[in-house]
């Protein structure tokens, strides 16, 4: 009898865990690159249980140099992405409804690094110069600023000619560009680790120059928000994700050793993702997830100022809500 009543709990045992794994909604997250620190918060919340507590089955997807979010999100093989401002609000003017429902990041860390042997002192002497630039809706934040300058971007002897930059610092170390497009917490490094030495640089970052736009902000398509369902299951993820960036900030080399777990490419190293993990946590700093409305009419004012070829052509409408992290941050 007694083994009878044990093999009768073991299997509603077996049952329970059963029903628990199937309850478990499941979520894909397109990233924006590469597995690498810039998104350690998704990874933490994976890897510490922070999604599997609100009930969550999360996959996280790399991304590439092939790889645009957006389209991915509109094809169907995503839920959510991580996407930079101005290139999202870019693809919502073309017809794409991407909606920010919250931002993990508080600051840019985008600039332009230079070689100081090149000339350039300040703004102006990058008149003549061959720049190096991202493409693939990261070139969005470029051209505001040069449209702020009154700078072409045709290749003439007053603008500046623009190489499209792999995702590299091959152009500044082979001398292919006076600068070149370059994350505080990323490329720059590159840079440095390739042997250039930091007083033979001089750098211009987006957020001291006063053109900084608001990057790695999580956008759903906004016909899904009107699925209550769905809209649970972003507050949830919201939610866990926000735990997972906190706790990486404060646990930064942690946080590290979690993202190169999860590198499948083995391409990373341990030196790198500390010290990029490092410079992201400045990043995600006073940031609680929901977007800051001063944050994001300053973006919006930056992509507009673009003279006569602006990045977005008309005041955004619904382009973002605080519904979502309302909800997640109570």
């Amino acid at each position: 009898m007694k083994t009878k009543i044990t093999t009768l709990l073991m299997a509603a045992s077996i049952s329970m865990l059963a029903m628990q794994a199937h309850a478990a909604d499941k979520l894909t997250l397109q990233l924006k690159w590469v597995t690498q620190a810039q998104f350690a918060g998704y990874y933490v919340a994976k890897d510490k249980g922070f999604y599997k507590e609100e009930g969550l089955d999360v996959d996280i997807k790399p991304g590439g140099p092939d790889i645009a979010p957006a389209q991915v999100l509109a094809g169907g093989g995503a839920d959510v992405i991580v996407d930079w401002m101005p290139s999202a609000l870019a693809t919502r003017e073309k017809g794409v409804p991407l909606v920010n429902i919250a931002q993990p990041f508080k600051h840019s860390g985008m600039m332009l690094t230079c070689l100081k042997e090149s000339g350039v002192k300040t703004p102006a002497d990058f008149k003549g110069k061959t720049l190096g630039v991202w493409f693939f809706g990261n070139e969005y934040p470029f051209l505001s600023w040069m449209a702020h300058l009154g700078i072409k971007t045709d290749g003439g002897p007053d603008g500046v000619k623009v190489l499209k930059q792999g995702f590299n610092v091959d152009p500044l170390l082979q001398k292919q560009a006076a600068c070149i497009s370059t994350m505080t917490y990323n490329e720059y490094w590159q840079v440095i680790d390739a042997g250039i030495k930091p007083d033979e640089l001089i750098t211009f970052p987006y957020e001291k120059e006063g053109v900084a736009t608001l990057e790695d902000g999580l956008y759903v398509l906004e016909p899904k928000l009107k699925d209550p369902a769905f809209k649970e299951k972003m507050v949830k993820f919201v939610r866990a994700s926000m735990k997972g960036w906190k706790w990486a900030e404060k646990n930064t080399d942690a946080a590290a050793e979690i993202v190169l777990e999860n590198d499948a490419s083995g391409a990373q190293t341990e030196k790198h993702q500390k010290r990029m993990m490092s410079e992201v946590a400045k990043l995600t700093a006073g940031s609680n997830g929901a977007l800051d409305d001063a944050d994001y009419k300053r973006t919006v004012a930056t992509l507009l100022g673009g003279g006569s070829d602006p990045v977005i052509s008309k005041e955004p409408v619904g382009a973002y809500t605080h519904e979502i992290t309302d909800a997640a941050l109570k």
